[in-house]
């Protein structure tokens, strides 16, 4: 039996590929225990997950407008994942303390789980939960990635160890990247330590009822969704999103996640061709879909992809463009610009993946076979057990 802990940032695209994982681990007779912010982890794992609570921001992240590339990565770092690691740290420790960890598991923006654990000597595993790091995108920019370095050195200065000049987002213990080939395309990886296991595609715990009887069996379902920390740019676009559907509405059936409410002031309201909902059981609605409209996020592109559906878009902010990209390139998809595009040209989109001409289909339901291949939870949870098996001495070696 080991003893696992998971250490997670309060944000649930970057919770929610450990949720599979952590119950494997609990049914193979592991000990499983989370660090982060309890109240979203025992929303997302269950009420009976065991959660050692750690600091977090008083206020969740603002971006400036329109903040983009090199200055937009060095933000995120300097004002909220640096930070955040600061606050973490000392309740990481504490969980260590309490729960004694053979093994830390940290995704790749908690960074106080890897320089907590490197200074008391415990082998620790990195989550990778975008593609869009896999990608090395620092090594165009070597200003960028010297500061970076330099934030490490300091967070290692305060509670890591000094001694250390490794990159914390790739553990040389091992990484599992929830992503393929088939995604990333080529590109050489940052570490070869990295184990690509596809999406984490596994139960969730239900947050909302859906009805499907009112799906109709006669048009194609097309999803659309922001998904949960982008309710403050979403008005517009999901305005656009509606119009295109109802255009489409003879052959096609729209279901809109909205979340914030950002619909109910919509002039005239919503059509009754589309479906609003708050939230959506998205992985058991996939199998009942034709296509997805989204902002790029990589959970729900993966889990898209997974399933063998299409996907229109539309990427904001954050990795949300690199992870685009990829989409295009694998000819899974086509890209709309999220803060220009209107109903006529996203109707336009969605038919076009919609269609056979592209071959949209075709390339998603092949990547959806690669990600099936790659094993995905049991995949991360027999690397795991690999690591936690190897002796004391090869661990420290690394």
């Amino acid at each position: 039996m080991t003893r696992f802990l998971l250490v997670v940032p309060p944000l649930v695209g970057h919770i929610n590929p450990l949720l599979g994982v952590a119950d494997e681990l609990a049914r193979r007779g592991h000990r499983v225990a989370w660090a982060g912010y309890p109240e979203q982890i025992h929303r997302l794992a269950g009420a009976d997950a065991v959660v050692f609570e750690t600091r977090m921001p008083d206020v969740g992240l603002k971006r400036p407008a329109k903040l983009t590339g090199p200055a937009a990565f060095r933000f995120l770092w300097e004002e909220f994942f640096a930070p955040l690691a600061e606050l973490m740290a000392p309740g990481v420790e504490s969980a260590v303390e309490a729960f004694g960890p053979d093994v830390i598991v940290h995704d790749q923006h908690a960074v106080a789980g890897a320089l907590v654990a490197e200074r008391r000597g415990i082998p620790y595993v990195t989550s990778v939960s975008t593609s869009a790091e896999l990608t090395d995108p620092l090594s165009s920019m070597p200003k960028v990635d010297a500061w970076l370095k330099g934030i490490f050195a300091s967070l290692r200065e305060s509670f890591g160890d000094p001694r250390k000049t490794t990159d914390p987002r790739y553990s040389p213990h091992g990484v599992i990247a929830f992503t393929g080939r088939a995604l990333l395309g080529d590109a050489p990886l940052p570490s070869d330590r990295i184990e690509l296991v596809g999406p984490a595609i596994a139960p969730r715990a239900a947050q909302s009822d859906f009805p499907y009887g009112d799906l109709d069996p006669r048009r194609r379902k097309v999803l659309v969704t922001l998904g949960t920390a982008n309710l403050d740019a979403g008005t517009r676009f999901l305005t656009e999103a509606v119009g295109a559907l109802h255009a489409l509405r003879e052959r096609v059936q729209g279901i809109v996640v909205d979340p914030g409410g950002v619909l109910d002031g919509m002039p005239g309201g919503v059509p009754e061709s589309v479906l609003v909902r708050e939230y959506v059981p998205q992985l058991d609605l996939l199998p009942h879909l034709d296509a997805v409209v989204c902002h790029a996020g990589h959970n729900t592109v993966c889990e898209s992809l997974w399933h063998g559906v299409p996907l229109v878009v539309a990427p904001i902010r954050d990795d949300q463009p690199i992870v685009a990209g990829q989409v295009v390139d694998a000819g899974a998809g086509v890209r709309v610009r999220f803060n220009r595009v209107d109903a006529p040209r996203l109707a336009a989109a969605v038919e076009s993946v919609l269609g056979t001409e592209g071959g949209h289909r075709a390339a998603a339901e092949a990547i959806g076979r690669s990600f099936r291949d790659a094993g995905g939870v049991l995949a991360a949870a027999d690397h795991l057990d690999r690591i936690a098996a190897r002796p004391a001495d090869a661990q420290a070696a690394r």
